[in-house]
């Protein structure tokens, strides 16, 4: 496989900063690294994006993401590893990537879920990272970016 361009943040010189901008927000939100890194992999793997799969693998190892909840997160409704604050991110992840799946993709049970483990402050970081992940994931995935291509 090879990539059809770089990533095209990375073309246009005055792109990337504000996007890393976004993710200094993010992770000033008060959100555990832990479930940004969970929520940035599920929408990945949501969106078939293999370079942000692997190296969304990689960085929530590195926040101490466990390899049972790295191996299961595809599947985290059937396992015993996530926690209820887990599952509430990881259920509006899912539901705010798949937009255009039903009419009410983001309803008021997942909304009304994840505010009660999250206040505005933590929720404003979950959907900006939701938004950026799938931002680098339309980018990465229509450019045909490699994983393990950027370290």
């Amino acid at each position: 496989m090879q990539s059809r361009m770089q990533n095209p943040a990375m073309v246009l010189s005055g792109a990337m900063r504000p996007i890393q901008e976004i993710f200094k927000a993010v992770h000033s939100g008060g959100v555990p690294g832990e479930i940004l890194e969970l929520v940035h992999l599920r929408v990945s793997q949501i969106n078939g994006c293999s370079a942000c799969v692997d190296g969304g693998a990689k960085t929530a190892r590195k926040a101490g993401v466990s390899e049972e909840k790295l191996a299961t997160v595809v599947a985290w409704r059937e396992t015993p590893y996530f926690s209820e604050e887990e599952r509430a991110a990881l259920a509006l992840a899912e539901a705010a990537t798949r937009l255009a799946d039903r009419p009410d993709s983001v309803n008021d049970e997942v909304w009304d879920t994840a505010a009660t483990y999250f206040d505005e402050k933590q929720l404003a970081a979950i959907v900006l990272m939701i938004g950026v992940a799938n931002l680098f994931n339309r980018l990465n995935a229509t450019t045909r970016q490699i994983a393990g291509a950027w370290g």
